[in-house]
């Protein structure tokens, strides 16, 4: 059999129907023949067609090593003929890609423009297009990619126009461009590209792309799966990488990353991943520092990071990785490393956070830098830089996004004292994630802890504190915040056993035991100090003044014990008023403070803390509003 006929399958495959498995079959199939014959030219062309329509597209290494010592050896017999400046081209590129930069590629890409053939001109455009991946050169592709266009009209290859609107349509889509959707709209309805599965692939992965944009998460999932169908069917390797992306993202957004853990370790360390794509990394360390698993995720940080996460090559999965990383830094409580990718990404604020060829989209990079900035703690630039979050991300279209730009604005607002405005956002963020399906992501709600100290309590929460007297009020609190999320009925707190009216607060088997256990204490403390114990002293010492107070609160005259005078209402009324007196303690030494503690606290027939309320302001029901205001 000829070469030349195999050749000519190879070309349609490739640039028509867009099957890389079968124009690769055709290809190597067709080199073989022509090296048996000895025909420089159609071992040139053959070895042309094996490096497909994209860069790096044959992994693992070995298969990419036989593609480029195929091309190579063409290159070596090809003389003076146009394919010799074409292979030049297709190894400059691979080289370039595989380390991240595209110094050879560029002067090539000139001969070419000047040069006489218009396939070597366009294969140059396409090619240095792939090099120039970094978010610094967002711009430079763009135009690239419009020459692409042009060129394309002059080649008899069906192919190259549409290389040229597809990568359009990628850039203006990963600039933030308002056309960009316009674009999308006039690739994924050519008949050309729906012809090319190739192309294809990369149009349903922008449609997953848009689908988790506007929300539609479960949509998104399914489109993923049909995302990845085309791929498999097209030969493409990335099929396996942009399904972990977009999954991903998805369960970003659900809240369910943590289920992601064991997956992604296996994708980050997958043949199949491009080697300049280690942004599986950082996403495995949000997966894993999410499902408390702080050792893995610390690693795969470590993994990424090298020497410096300056080092990272500007890839098409750079800023996906460092979203990743400031993420995972904030879950870790690392300033350290938040403060070092604040400043890598800080140039490119303006920026969406897009993975791959526009195929996964978590939003602005200020909600990264926000992040980054809580991290670190300078609450007042995060906000800045949440609030510049919600702006793109709804001029983007990126509802999800947006939801989780106002709830962690809400979160540093509280964290500030702006509790009015703080609120309002944390409310309305609530409700746009239930209409969404999502679960707001980051560290569990925080929970306030309320210890006693000598003569006085110590309230702390979400980095806030306040020292204040003991009071029957603030042991009433530590006792609700010591059970979070349990409801206590306002007659327990107050220490009635029942709810039959007239019942004594401390019957009298309890008052008797209470004496003894006085009694005891200060034996104790007598034998403690003979002794020279002094912390067994203290200890009993506290135990003791604590029980002191206990029976002056629950007596009256002459040791008797103390009845309330009526029904349940009154212990509620009781209870009620001495925990908003202890409230109103907290906030005098720290509003903050106080108003976070007070938006937990639930009173009434029965008391609760509910930690939950602490930051998400789930406590800002009318019923609660009414509760803590009685």
């Amino acid at each position: 059999m000829e070469a030349r006929p195999l050749l000519d399958a190879g070309e349609y495959a490739l640039h028509v129907e867009g099957d890389l498995t079968a124009a690769r079959s055709w290809f190597s199939r067709a080199y073989a023949l022509a090296d048996e014959a000895g025909d420089g030219r159609l071992m040139a062309a053959a070895a042309l067609g094996l490096g497909g329509l994209w860069v790096h597209e044959h992994r693992p290494v070995e298969a990419a090593a036989k593609v480029e010592s195929c091309q190579r050896a063409a290159l070596a017999v090809a003389g003076h003929r146009p394919e010799a400046l074409r292979l030049r081209i297709r190894l400059a590129a691979e080289s370039d890609y595989r380390a991240g930069r595209h110094r050879t590629i560029l002067p090539l890409l000139e001969q070419a423009r000047h040069g006489p053939d218009p396939v070597a001109y366009a294969e140059a455009l396409s090619l240095a297009h792939n090099c120039l991946l970094g978010p610094d050169q967002a711009r430079a592709r763009l135009g690239l990619a419009e020459e692409l266009m042009r060129a394309g009209a002059r080649t008899d290859r069906p192919s190259d126009a549409l290389m040229g609107l597809l990568w359009r349509t990628i850039d203006l889509f990963l600039l933030g461009d308002p056309h960009a959707e316009r674009s999308f709209s006039e690739v994924s309805g050519s008949t050309a590209a729906r012809r090319n599965t190739a192309v294809w692939f990369a149009v349903a992965g922008m449609r997953v792309m848009l689908g988790i944009r506007t929300g539609r998460l479960d949509e998104a999932e399914r489109l993923a799966y049909e995302c990845a169908e085309y791929g498999k069917a097209a030969g493409n390797a990335d099929e396996v990488g942009w399904l972990g992306a977009q999954l991903a993202a998805i369960r970003w957004y659900q809240g369910r990353i943590a289920e992601l853990a064991g997956p992604l370790t296996e994708l980050a360390n997958s043949p199949k991943l491009s080697e300049t794509d280690n942004g599986f990394l950082p996403t495995l360390a949000v997966a894993a520092a999410t499902a408390g698993d702080l050792r893995t995720a610390r690693g795969a940080l470590a993994r990424f990071r090298g020497d410096d996460f300056a080092a990272q090559p500007r890839s098409s999965s750079w800023l996906i990785g460092m979203n990743g990383v400031a993420e995972a830094a904030f879950l870790l409580g690392d300033s350290e490393i938040a403060a070092r990718v604040y400043e890598l990404l800080a140039p490119y604020a303006w920026l969406p956070v897009m993975g791959g060829r526009a195929i996964v989209c978590v939003g602005s990079a200020h909600q990264a830098l926000g992040v980054a900035a809580v991290t670190f703690g300078d609450t007042g630039r995060a906000i800045g830089h949440f609030r510049a979050a919600l702006d793109q991300n709804a001029a983007l279209g990126h509802w999800p996004a947006s939801v989780l730009s106002r709830f962690r604005l809400g979160r540093a607002l509280m964290a500030k004292g702006e509790v009015a405005e703080a609120r309002t956002e944390l409310a309305v963020a609530a409700h746009e994630a239930e209409a969404f399906g999502m679960v707001l992501p980051g560290e569990p709600a925080a929970r306030a802890t309320c210890v006693r100290s000598g003569r006085s309590w110590r309230v702390e929460l979400a980095g806030q504190s306040a020292e204040v007297d003991d009071s029957v009020g603030i042991r009433y609190l530590a006792t609700l915040i010591a059970n979070p999320d349990v409801e206590i009925a306002a007659v327990e707190l107050a220490g009635r056993p029942d709810h039959a009216a007239g019942q004594e607060v401390l019957d009298e088997v309890a008052l008797r035991q209470y004496r003894r256990r006085l009694e005891e204490l200060r034996g104790d403390i007598e034998e403690a100090d003979s002794a020279g114990d002094f912390e067994r002293a203290s200890r009993s010492r506290a135990e003791l003044e604590w029980l002191a107070n206990e029976l002056r609160a629950s007596t009256g005259l002459a040791g008797r014990a103390r009845r309330f005078a009526g029904e349940p209402e009154r212990a509620r009324i009781a209870v009620g008023k001495a925990i908003r007196r202890a409230l109103d303690r907290v906030a005098a030494v720290n509003p903050a403070l106080g108003t976070l503690v007070r938006d937990a606290v639930h009173t009434g027939m029965r008391c609760c803390y509910r930690p939950a309320a602490d930051l998400t302001g789930a406590a800002l029901s009318a019923d609660h509003r009414e509760s803590v205001s009685r």
